[in-house]
């Protein structure tokens, strides 16, 4: 089982707090972990293995125990790849592994006959028994609520999923879901993934937060650095088409993106650390927040985001991130 307890091995690396991080339960369920979680849909696409087993070593190596991946992040190779570097670090039990379904080509859509293909697929590419948090990638309306929640609560009491999650879900469909469980008698949904950050906040704000707040969901905000523009990687047009990522990057270039950078070098000067490090350590500040997901191609990267936890923003940083983003 994985790993728990109140407090977690501090990071130790350039730009980094010696300081001691304490663990965040997600929701309702027993899993406790460090409070950023190693985003893997880069793996198999622009990280290879090689490189990947190395993001991964680290991570573990400095306290990370939450590993977010999906059945459709390169077509099954993202998984694949977690699943070879543990079964060669034995470490399964020390891991929490949240894997997505909904996306793939092979098994698209969250039918009962869908659900269960998918998670069996998952398991085999993961080379493990169990998977700790199974979100739902997608809404899929085309089949009633009740045939997704039951399939997934047949996939628990078999013992090979242990928590459910949700991705892409607006307030409204959680509050059915939240119904539909109570009246089912079902597992519920204890985590919610959606994207979230310090240029993206509207959408999760507005519908999904006081939702979040109502069913002490575990939120797991995904693109937390905005695919990379917050760590002040982009500040040109020639530099975002450079990226593989530029349609995602290009809308951010401009006036308050260029604030959002600004504010951010001001509090990293400050603090001492990274502008992606004050980005998570941000997010960490939201209520429910409790694992940021961040994608990362170097083991330098993944020092930088581990080190969020262990800073203290204070109230006048926080103040000044929350109005040039507002």
């Amino acid at each position: 089982m994985p790993v728990s307890g109140p407090s977690l091995r501090p990071v130790t690396g350039p730009q980094t707090r010696l300081a001691p991080v304490t663990a965040r339960v997600i929701g309702d369920s027993d899993l406790s972990v460090y409070p950023v979680s190693l985003g893997a849909n880069v793996f198999g696409w622009l990280v290879d293995d090689s490189a990947a087993r190395r993001v991964l070593d680290v991570y573990a190596d400095h306290g990370g125990q939450l590993i977010d991946t999906a059945d459709s992040y390169a077509g099954g190779r993202s998984e694949t790849i977690i699943g070879s570097w543990m079964a060669g670090r034995a470490n399964r039990d020390r891991v929490v592994i949240a894997t997505k379904i909904g996306k793939s080509a092979d098994h698209p859509g969250l039918s009962a006959k869908a659900i269960a293909a998918a998670v069996d697929a998952s398991l085999e590419r993961l080379r493990t028994d169990y998977i700790d948090l199974l979100f739902l990638h997608v809404d899929d309306r085309s089949v009633p609520f009740e045939e997704t929640l039951l399939a997934v609560d047949r996939l628990v009491r078999a013992g090979k999923v242990r928590w459910m999650g949700a991705s892409n879900h607006l307030g409204n469909r959680l509050v059915e879901a939240r119904v539909a469980c109570g009246l089912l008698g079902v597992s519920p949904i204890v985590a919610l993934q959606n994207q979230y950050n310090l240029m993206r906040r509207a959408e999760y704000e507005r519908d999904l937060a006081p939702v979040a707040d109502a069913q002490q969901l575990g939120v797991m905000p995904r693109f937390a650095l905005a695919a990379g523009f917050l760590s002040g990687k982009y500040r040109t047009r020639a530099e975002i088409m450079r990226s593989p990522r530029a349609r995602e990057l290009s809308p951010y270039l401009a006036r308050r993106g260029m604030r959002v950078l600004g504010a951010l070098e001001s509090v990293a000067d400050a603090q001492g650390v990274s502008m992606a490090t004050v980005a998570i350590a941000w997010l960490l500040t939201r209520p429910n927040v409790v694992a940021p997901i961040v994608s990362t191609t170097t083991p330098q990267q993944v020092l930088e985001l581990l080190a969020a936890p262990a800073i203290s923003l204070t109230r006048q940083q926080v103040q000044l991130l929350d109005e040039v983003s507002a």
